[in-house]
């Protein structure tokens, strides 16, 4: 199983590049090939119709659009900014968006963060499940928010507190167990058309189950 691990945030030093770091290790350490990238490995303008209609998507969105498309699970790691999703994590999907078929369509997703904030960048993940789960995403529910982040990592990027690191070792085995039976048990998987254009039959809002 291969999983795709993407930091939410362009900048040197974020804290969210760390807890995306620590994840992968954590992913790697059981098993799955983990691909590890950062969102300013795909600079992308602003989303406007007209630049896709004119000259097509960027070349960085349709390379971000494979990176998804090979992995069989994706972990974003995102920044909160202003108690909301980063606009630069937020064009990245709007531009993925645009593909057909939508790359987010049953793909097994976690959403973790750091924030240097007492609630650990939680608000911002409520945020970003809304156009992931609209795209067809399986947002997975157990969301790991870390607060205090700025004094939450060893000088060697594993986490201070050890019921903390617990909890995140917990949730991403959960979560690639999970992961793991959607791949080998195709029974298992549950669509949601929720959107034109994705090549089905079936009616826009109607719930599909095999």
């Amino acid at each position: 199983m291969r999983v795709f691990v993407l930091a939410g945030s362009s900048r040197s030093g974020s804290m969210n590049r760390r807890l995306a770091s620590l994840v992968g290790g954590l992913v790697t350490r059981s098993g799955p090939t983990v691909d590890l990238a950062r969102l300013a490995d795909f600079p992308m303008p602003a989303y406007d119709g007209d630049t896709e209609a004119g000259e097509g998507p960027p070349p960085a969105a349709v390379a971000l659009r494979d990176r998804i498309e090979a992995a069989q699970a994706l972990v974003i790691a995102s920044p909160e900014y202003n108690a909301s999703v980063p606009g630069v994590v937020k064009n990245a999907i709007d531009w993925v968006s645009r593909f057909r078929p939508q790359p987010f369509k049953d793909k097994q997703t976690l959403l973790v963060s750091a924030s240097p904030s007492m609630v650990g960048g939680n608000r911002g993940l409520w945020a970003l499940r809304v156009p992931l789960e609209h795209l067809g995403a399986r947002v997975y529910p157990d969301m790991f928010s870390l607060a205090g982040a700025h004094h939450a990592f060893t000088e060697d990027g594993e986490l201070t507190d050890p019921q903390l690191a617990e909890r995140l070792t917990q949730t991403v085995d959960s979560f690639l167990d999970l992961a793991e039976a959607d791949t080998r048990y195709l029974c298992l998987q549950r669509r949601w058309y929720e959107f034109l254009g994705d090549g089905t039959d079936a009616p826009v809002t109607a719930r599909a189950q095999d």
